[in-house]
C-alpha cells in the first residue's frame, strides 16, 4: 500500500493472490454507478461496510467461509464468501489484504481465528473506520466465480477454518463450464485510525 493521500487498490494484484491467471478469474469492466443495475447499485455504490450493507439488504446475519489464506510478512490476505443464515446461500464473494502492522493485536487475533465477517470484527472492536469507495465494475465470471455466487455453503469441517477440497465439490453444484452472465463488484479501502489498512474486492450475488 501506498500513503494515506496516494492510497489505491490493484485489481489484477488482489486477484493474483490466489489466481495465477486473473483473465481466467473474470473479466472486469470499470463502469459508474448509473451503469449498474438498482440492486447492484444499492449493495455496492457507497462508503459503508459491505457485512452490514448486505445483512440489511438480506434481512439476516451473514456467516463467513474462508476459502483460502495466506500471509506475506505483515499482510494476511484470504479469499472469502459470506452466506446467509437462514438458507446458507453465498450472498458475496471477496478478495481482502490487510496491512497487520496497522492493526490492534484484538484485531488481528480474531481476524485470523476466522470466524466472523471483517466488518462486524471492526464494528465491534470499536475501531476508527473510514471506508472509502474505490471503483466498481461489472464482471463477466469465469467457471469458479460463477460456482461461488449460485452456492450454498455448509460450515467448515478442518482445523484451520478453511473448507477442505473434497467439501467445495460437494457444495458448490455442477456448473462446470464458463457461463457469461454479468454479474458486479467494487474495489475498496478501509482506512483504520486514518491509515490504509484493509483493501477489498467485493463482488456479490443477488440470490
Amino acid at each position: 500500500m501506498k500513503s494515506a493521500d496516494s492510497a489505491d487498490v490493484e485489481l489484477d494484484q488482489l486477484i493474483g493472490l490466489f489466481y495465477a491467471a486473473p483473465h481466467e478469474f473474470g473479466r472486469f469492466t470499470k463502469i459508474r454507478a448509473t451503469e449498474m443495475p438498482a440492486i447492484s447499485r444499492q449493495l455496492l455504490a457507497h462508503d459503508h461496510h459491505m457485512t452490514v450493507t448486505v445483512e440489511r439488504f438480506h434481512g439476516c446475519e451473514v456467516d463467513l467461509q474462508v476459502l483460502q489464506s495466506r500471509t506475506d510478512g505483515d499482510h494476511y490476505s484470504r479469499q472469502i464468501v459470506l452466506s446467509r443464515q437462514t438458507d446458507h446461500r453465498v450472498v458475496m464473494f471477496g478478495i481482502v489484504r490487510l496491512d497487520l502492522s496497522l492493526l490492534t493485536k484484538p484485531v488481528n487475533v480474531q481476524v485470523r481465528n476466522q470466524d466472523l465477517p471483517l466488518g462486524r470484527i471492526l464494528i465491534e472492536q470499536d475501531v476508527l473506520r473510514v471506508v472509502k469507495l474505490v471503483d466498481l465494475f461489472a464482471i463477466v465470471p469465469g467457471a469458479e466465480l460463477t460456482r461461488w455466487l449460485h452456492g450454498t455453503l455448509s460450515k467448515p469441517t478442518n482445523s484451520t477454518g478453511e473448507l477442505p477440497d473434497e467439501g467445495r465439490k460437494v457444495v458448490l453444484g455442477a456448473q462446470d463450464k464458463f457461463d457469461p452472465h454479468v454479474c458486479y463488484g467494487r474495489t475498496a479501502l478501509i482506512y483504520c485510525d486514518g491509515r490504509p489498512a484493509i483493501e477489498l474486492l467485493e463482488i456479490v450475488s443477488e440470490n
